[in-house]
């Protein structure tokens, strides 16, 4: 190799940009607290929309400080797996699958394919 390589200029490992002219985007410090009474702050952006609701990685998840929850709008409702099954088959219908199922478990039944 060359002795006249680009040894020692640390290529990638720096930014050759400078921090001239750069403004970082404005932020607002949005407090929150733990069940336990912690409070913790966490920097958001203005124009971010902020959760009411926050993790902080020791104490759990912290509610906003100063932002009452009747203001907000009301949670959509998370659809399980059980849900969305019972929306395609009545009760009554899981059952008699179960039961087939069971009893091909069982060896009651030969299974089909």
């Amino acid at each position: 190799m060359s002795e006249r390589s680009l040894r020692g200029t640390q290529l990638g490992s720096r930014s050759l940009e400078s921090e001239e002219g750069v403004e970082p985007a404005p932020r607002q410090m949005v407090e929150f607290e733990c069940e336990d009474g912690t409070k913790f702050k966490v920097p958001f952006s203005i124009e971010a929309e902020v959760p009411s609701t926050w993790d902080s990685g020791l104490h759990g998840i912290g509610v906003r400080v100063g932002v009452n929850e009747a203001d907000g709008e009301p949670g959509k409702h998370v659809r399980s797996h059980w849900d969305m099954l019972l929306e395609r088959r009545s009760f009554d219908e899981l059952q008699v699958l179960l039961d087939e199922r069971l009893a091909v478990r069982r060896g009651e039944v030969p299974a089909q394919g």
